[in-house]
């Protein structure tokens, strides 16, 4: 489940090294999640172009010799670089990993309907790959060990096996959310209002 970690101003370092920043080209379309630090650089080379939300968090620097003063950065939760991406670049394939492939199903095999947790479960290919089947999104599942022994070299319907869900290749915004425990709520706003109207329900 993705759930919103509140930011103090000078939060413990656990959750500083968790601060993950959602990365925009300048007319507003989704790169990544970049660390703390990589936001802290861009706003310090003058590359930020706007930011939106409320700022997540405090970063503190060295002492300034006029003032004595201690220097403080302010980050956001979205932040927006000059220049722009190009146009190929946008809506980029997720890589196919078995982490992203579990977190798509939300690490239920699709097979018996069971949650497991990441090291029960397995990548089973909908069509075999001994049957010229694709390692692609649209022919993985998530399934666990039993499932996939059972099913073999078949498939579901040679095996008896309906699936519980179509697998499908999740956009990048749907990836981003996937990849992130640690959502803001300014941050999933701004996800939710960008996901694709036709996609999977949960």
């Amino acid at each position: 489940m993705l759930m919103e970690v509140p930011f103090s101003d000078t939060p413990p370092v656990a959750t500083l090294n968790t601060t993950r920043v959602l990365s925009l080209d300048a007319a507003g379309r989704i790169l990544d999640w970049i660390s703390w630090q990589d936001a802290v650089c861009l706003y310090v080379r003058g590359a930020v172009a706007w930011t939106l939300g409320d700022a997540c968090l405090t970063v503190h620097g060295g002492q300034s010799r006029a003032s004595g003063l201690q220097s403080t950065l302010d980050l956001h939760p979205i932040v927006a670089s000059t220049g722009h991406c190009r146009e190929h670049a946008i809506d980029p394939a997720p890589a196919l990993t078995n982490t992203a492939l579990f977190a798509r199903d939300r690490h239920i095999c699709l097979y018996c309907g069971n949650q497991y947790n990441r090291h029960d479960l397995t990548r089973d290919h909908v069509l075999p790959l001994s049957k010229k089947g694709a390692d692609e999104w649209e022919n993985v599942v998530s399934a666990c060990l039993a499932c996939n022994l059972r099913k073999g070299s078949r498939t579901p319907a040679q095996a008896n096996m309906p699936l519980l869900a179509v697998p499908y290749r999740p956009s990048w915004v749907e990836h981003l959310i996937l990849s992130n425990r640690n959502i803001l709520a300014d941050q999933m706003e701004f996800l939710v209002n960008h996901l694709p109207k036709n996609r999977r329900r949960a």
